[in-house]
């Protein structure tokens, strides 16, 4: 089946706790124009403002998005957790562009949903264009640096980082799933969508896509 894909923006410059809540100010005014566009699902795309209120919020956010849009809605956080839960994914690090500040909130929603974080490997970035910047080779470095051998798997957490295109790769290297945040947030969307099948070339969560 055909499917579309539609965008929005929450300004963000600078990355900090208190910025990632002001993110969110502009959520339901651009909710309703993504609505506008008769989607059958949104998803909150930066997965680091539902990480800072813990355990809860990420679903709390998905419930504003619904109640002004008047359709279905995730946050790539929410997605995240499906995901490791649908692989049977129990120890995971976590690689970031973020500071260490931000990849704590990380470990700490993790945990509070069940699932142990070995360790989180940082590039300690706070301006958000550099980490747009970032190029699929610090990607892949990241990833590389953050793997431990008592891991499950490895988290990209940040979808401004450009990510997707190494995953299948480290994958093949490391020897265990990698999960991009950003393929995350497709594969809870598409799934409610009702897409099922195969996305080719980014990893083992979109190369199986089953509802």
């Amino acid at each position: 089946p055909e499917v579309t894909v539609h965008t929005a923006r929450l300004l963000l410059t600078h990355i900090t706790s208190e910025t990632l809540l002001d993110m969110l100010n502009d959520l339901e005014t651009q909710s309703r124009l993504l609505a506008s566009a008769a989607v059958d699902v949104i998803v909150l795309g930066a997965v680091a403002p539902a990480l800072t209120k813990g355990v809860g919020y990420d679903r709390e956010l998905a419930q504003r998005i619904e109640a002004i849009a008047g359709t279905r809605a995730t946050t790539t956080a929410t997605a995240l957790l499906e995901a490791l839960r649908h692989m049977n994914l129990r120890r995971v690090v976590i690689a970031a562009p973020y500071d260490a500040s931000i990849s704590a909130m990380a470990k700490s929603f993790l945990e509070g949903n069940g699932i142990d974080v070995v360790a989180t490997r940082e590039l300690g970035l706070v301006d958000n264009q550099q980490v747009g910047r970032l190029t699929e080779a610090d990607a892949y470095d990241l990833g590389r640096a953050a793997d431990r051998a008592s891991a499950d798997a490895v988290i990209f957490a940040g979808t401004n980082m450009r990510t997707m295109a190494v995953v299948e790769r480290l994958e093949r290297e490391l020897g265990k799933p990698v999960v991009s945040t950003t393929a995350a947030a497709l594969w809870a969307a598409l799934r409610l969508v009702g897409f099922s099948g195969s996305i080719a070339g980014h990893g083992r969560l979109l190369r199986e896509i089953t509802l």
